[in-house]
């Protein structure tokens, strides 16, 4: 991997990892299009944690007073009933899911799950998911009920974490979108889309901190990667993935998944497009091929 190809994938990754357009797909993607061998599942994973350190300096603030009132819960009886406490327990309850799919399906996830035509088929199904699931939110199919009327997560129970927990393990297969599927989820539990969001961002982080240092050593013995372009990579990410949280929590709180919905399906097309007519090969780019 040269330096130039870090910097692009870093780029790729802090652009689209809060985004509900899937951050892998994109990796997979841009190396496709380049010419560029697939930087990997391995990869996807560790600069993964350059975008999570991101949400921790965002929601630092949250997440020390959750943390904090959690322990206190392990030996205070009276702080179980307490809000943040609880959360504690629900993004550990919601995190189960993705870490027993992800060590059952690994082989997949980094082999047969990162072909274009998979990818191209669940940016567009799971675009039109998103777009009925918040079409509904904003009061379509005759329900017409406030956005403001919807649950926040003050209302979160332990059946609903674990919904979440299972909506989030379908970003295993690239092209769903790990924030897209959680915060779909989100919303056909009748969650706004601000908690939706706010909690699929703090569920993420188990997991992908967990993946991203599971995955540390395949960096000494890829071809295809090393430490010094992946450091890079996983860097930038971290900055770009922090200026785009800011902006995306504003942008949900007035506008809809509209604009990301009607994206993810051109995008889709042009996929099946370029594959249908030889431009690109399913399995372009990837290592074992």
């Amino acid at each position: 991997m040269s330096w130039f190809e870090a910097v692009i994938l870093g780029l790729v990754q802090g652009l689209t990892e809060f985004l509900p357009i899937s951050s892998s797909a994109h990796l997979r993607l841009t190396a496709a299009f380049a010419g560029w061998e697939d930087p990997g599942a391995a990869f996807t994973a560790i600069t993964q944690i350059g975008t999570e350190t991101a949400v921790l300096i965002y929601f630092r603030k949250d997440i020390a007073r959750i943390v904090s009132a959690w322990f206190r819960s392990l030996t205070d009886r009276s702080m179980r009933s307490d809000h943040d406490a609880k959360m504690g327990w629900l993004v550990i309850v919601g995190s189960i899911p993705i870490g027993v799919l992800g060590l059952t399906f690994q082989e997949s996830i980094e082999g047969p799950f990162r072909d274009l035509r998979l990818i191209a088929t669940t940016l567009i199904v799971m675009g039109l998911v998103l777009g009925f699931a918040d079409w509904r939110a904003s009061g379509g199919g005759g329900r017409h009920r406030a956005v403001v009327e919807r649950k926040q997560l003050t209302d979160l129970t332990t059946r609903d974490g674990l919904l979440f927990g299972l909506a989030q393990s379908l970003a295993l297969i690239p092209g769903v979108s790990r924030s897209g599927a959680t915060i779909t989820g989100g919303l056909f539990l009748g969650y706004s889309r601000e908690a939706a969001a706010r909690y699929s961002f703090l569920l993420a982080i188990p997991a992908v901190l967990a993946s991203g240092l599971f995955e540390l050593k395949e960096v000494p013995g890829a071809t295809h990667m090393n430490w010094g372009g992946t450091v890079v990579a996983t860097l930038i990410a971290f900055a770009v993935g922090y200026a785009v949280i800011a902006w995306f929590m504003r942008f949900i709180t007035t506008r809809s998944f509209a604009p990301f919905v009607i994206y993810r399906v051109l995008l889709g097309l042009l996929i099946f497009a370029l594959v249908a007519t030889g431009t690109l090969e399913p399995e372009a780019g990837d290592p074992t091929h």
